[in-house]
C-alpha cells in the first residue's frame, strides 16, 4: 500500500495542471473566460515578443514563433494554473551574448541543450531547490539586466547611428558616447510618445493594451508620414506570414562542448524565471503550483522552440500577471493566447513592417523600468548590511561581468550570511535552571555541572561553542550537557564535542549528553560520539542520577582498605 502511495503522488507530481483541470470539469463559461484572458494576453506579448527579439540581436519573427511553440507547451505541459511562456526580457542580455559569438546556429544548439538540461532537473526534482536562492540574488540580478537592457536600447531610442555595438556593458556606454551627436530627432519623438502613451494608459485606463496602442500609433504616423526612422520592414524585410519548418542545430560534440556554459546559463536562468513567475501567479490564485512538473515542460518548450527557429522560453512573470487579472480559468488560456498569436503573424505581418523600432525600445524602456524593482532593492540596502552586500555583489557583476558569476557569487555570499546569523543564535553556557528533579539538592550534586546548548550545532557555530568549552578551569567530575534545544548536528559539531570531551577525561570527567533529539544522536554515534566515550540520557534527571550513582560507586571503591 505505501509503494502504491508513493507511485501515486510521484505521478500527481509530475500530471500537468491542463489535466487536472480537465478532470475538475470544464464548461463552455470556462472555456469564454479563457478565450478573453488569452487574447488580453496576446495583445500584450505581441510587440512584446518582438522587441525582446530584436534586443537579442534575433530577428522579430523569432520572438513571435518562441511565444506560439514555446508559451503553447509551456501552458499545455506545465505545473502552474496560469503560466503564460515567451521571451522574456531577462534573457537579453545572454541571448545576444550567446548570438555574437556562437551565430544563430549555436545559439539554438544552446537553447536545445538548455531544454535538456531543465527537464533533467524537473525529473530529478531539483525545483523545490530554486526556492534557496536568496532574495536579495534574485533583486540584484533582476536589476542588472534591466539597467544592461536599458542600455542596449538607447542607440534605438535616440536613433544613433553605430555600426557595431559592444556587447559588455562600459564599452557599449563609450561607444553610445561618441555617436552621440548622429541622434535622430524623429525616433526621439517616437520614443517619447510611446514611452508617454503607455504610462498616461496605466494610469487612466489599466486594463487598455497601452504597449500595443502605443506601437501602433507609432507605426501608423510613421507610415502616414513617412518619417524618417528606422522600422522592422526596413531593418530586417518583410516578416513571414506562419512558422518556419523545424530543424536541428549542428549536434557535433565539439560544438556542444563549446556551448554547454551558455546552455547551462539559460537552463539556470529559465528555472529561476519561471518558478519565480508561478509563485507571483500562486500569490495572486490562491493556487499552489507543482515546480518539478513546471521545469519539465520548460525544458520541452525550449527543445521546441529551438527546432523551430525560436529564442529561449520561460513563463514570465508580467504575461502570467496579466492572465490571472484578466480572470484566466486554467491553461488554456495560454493555449490560446499562442494560437491568437499565431493568427495574428498570418494576417497582420504585412502591417508589421511599419513598426519603428524606436517604438519597439520604447516598450522594453518601461519593460526595464518595471523589472527594475526599486523599492525592494532601497529597502534592502537600508534595512540589512548583510543583505545589502550581497545585493550589491550581484548587481554589480551582473552589469560589469556576467549572469552566471553574479548569480554564483551571490548565491555564495547569500549562504555565508545565513551562516553567519545561524551561528549567531547559537548559545553555550551553565544552566542557570538546573534543579534536581528527583528531590532537593544534594551533596553530589556540588561535583556535577550542567550546561545547556540552545541553537543548530553545525560547523559555522563550532568555533564559537569550542572556546566557551575550552574556558573551563574548575573540572567537575561529572559534566552534562543539556542537547534539548538543539535541532541538528554536524560532523564538524562532533569533532569539537568529541575533543572537548578527550580532554574532560584527561581530568576524570565522566560526560553526559541529555535530552538528545534521535537525528542528532544519530549524526554524533556516526562519528564516534558513542558509549563508553559518553553517557547518553533520556533527560537531565536521568543524567544526574547515573552521575550520583557512578561517583559514589568510585567513592565507595577507594574507601575500601
Amino acid at each position: 500500500m505505501t509503494v502504491e502511495v508513493s507511485w501515486a503522488s510521484r505521478v500527481e507530481m509530475f500530471t500537468p495542471k491542463l489535466v487536472t483541470m480537465l478532470r475538475e470539469g470544464y464548461s463552455l463559461a470556462f472555456f469564454r473566460s479563457d478565450a478573453l484572458a488569452g487574447l488580453t494576453v496576446a495583445i500584450v506579448a505581441l510587440p512584446l515578443s518582438m522587441a525582446i527579439a530584436i534586443a537579442s540581436g534575433a530577428p522579430p519573427q523569432t520572438g513571435l514563433t518562441t511565444a506560439i511553440i514555446g508559451g503553447f507547451l509551456i501552458s499545455a505541459l506545465g505545473g502552474c494554473r496560469f503560466q503564460v511562456g515567451g521571451p522574456a526580457g531577462a534573457f537579453i542580455v545572454v541571448v545576444a551574448a550567446t548570438i555574437a559569438r556562437f551565430g544563430m546556429d549555436g545559439f539554438m544548439l544552446a537553447t536545445l541543450m538548455a531544454g535538456v538540461l531543465l527537464m533533467a532537473a524537473g525529473y530529478l526534482r531539483l525545483g523545490t531547490y530554486v526556492k534557496y536562492i536568496p532574495y536579495p540574488v534574485t533583486i540584484g540580478f533582476t536589476a542588472g539586466i534591466a539597467v544592461i537592457i536599458f542600455a542596449g536600447q538607447l542607440h534605438e531610442l535616440l536613433g544613433l547611428t553605430l555600426a557595431n555595438e559592444p556587447g559588455e556593458f562600459v564599452p557599449k556606454v563609450e561607444a553610445l558616447w561618441v555617436v552621440a551627436g548622429s541622434y535622430n530627432a524623429w525616433a526621439i519623438a517616437i520614443s517619447v510618445f510611446c514611452i508617454a502613451t503607455i504610462v498616461a494608459l496605466r494610469i487612466w485606463k489599466p486594463r487598455f493594451p497601452g504597449l500595443l496602442a502605443a506601437v501602433t500609433l507609432a507605426a501608423l504616423a510613421t507610415y502616414a508620414l513617412h518619417l524618417p526612422v528606422e522600422t522592422i520592414g526596413s531593418r530586417f524585410g518583410a516578416l513571414p506570414r506562419g512558422l518556419p519548418w523545424p530543424h536541428l542545430p549542428d549536434l557535433s560534440l565539439a560544438r556542444i562542448s563549446e556551448v554547454a556554459p551558455a546552455a547551462f546559463t539559460f537552463a539556470l536562468l529559465g528555472g529561476i524565471e519561471s518558478l519565480l513567475s508561478a509563485v507571483v501567479a500562486d500569490g495572486m490564485s490562491g493556487r499552489m503550483h507543482r515546480s518539478n512538473c513546471e521545469l519539465v515542460a520548460q525544458g520541452v518548450a525550449n527543445i521546441a522552440s529551438a527546432c523551430f527557429g525560436g529564442i529561449c522560453a520561460t513563463g514570465t512573470i508580467a504575461r502570467t500577471a496579466t492572465n490571472v487579472r484578466a480572470h484566466a480559468h486554467g491553461p488554456v488560456s495560454g493555449m490560446l493566447h499562442a494560437v491568437f498569436l499565431l493568427v495574428f503573424m498570418i494576417v497582420a505581418a504585412p502591417l508589421a513592417d511599419a513598426i519603428p523600432l524606436a517604438a519597439l525600445s520604447a516598450v522594453l524602456a518601461v519593460v526595464c523600468w518595471n523589472m527594475a524593482d526599486r523599492g525592494e532593492f532601497l529597502a534592502l540596502l537600508r534595512h540589512d548590511r548583510g543583505d545589502a552586500v550581497v545585493l550589491l555583489a550581484t548587481f554589480l557583476l551582473t552589469v560589469f561581468r556576467n549572469l552566471t558569476e553574479a548569480i554564483a557569487v551571490g548565491v555564495v555570499l547569500g549562504a555565508f550570511l545565513f551562516m553567519h546569523r545561524m551561528a549567531g543564535i547559537v548559545e553555550v553556557g551553565v544552566d542557570s535552571s538546573a534543579q534536581d528533579q528527583d528531590g532537593p539538592a544534594l551533596e553530589d550534586d556540588a561535583d556535577i555541572m550542567v550546561y545547556r546548548m540552545d541553537g543548530p550545532f553545525f560547523f559555522g557555530a563550532a568555533g564559537m561553542v569550542n572556546s566557551v568549552l575550552t574556558r573551563l578551569n574548575d573540572w567537575p567530575k561529572a559534566f552534562i550537557l543539556d542537547l534539548s534545544r538543539v535541532p541538528l548536528a554536524d560532523a564538524t559539531a562532533a569533532q569539537t564535542l568529541e575533543n572537548f570531551i578527550l580532554r574532560a577525561q584527561k581530568h576524570s570527567v565522566d560526560i553526559y549528553l541529555a535530552n538528545v533529539l534521535p537525528r542528532v544522536q544519530k549524526v554524533l554515534v556516526a562519528n564516534g560520539i558513542a558509549p563508553p566515550l559518553v553517557t547518553y540520557a533520556a533527560n537531565e534527571a536521568d543524567a544526574r542520577l547515573a552521575a550520583r550513582d557512578k561517583m559514589r560507586a568510585r567513592q565507595s571503591v577507594l574507601s575500601q582498605p
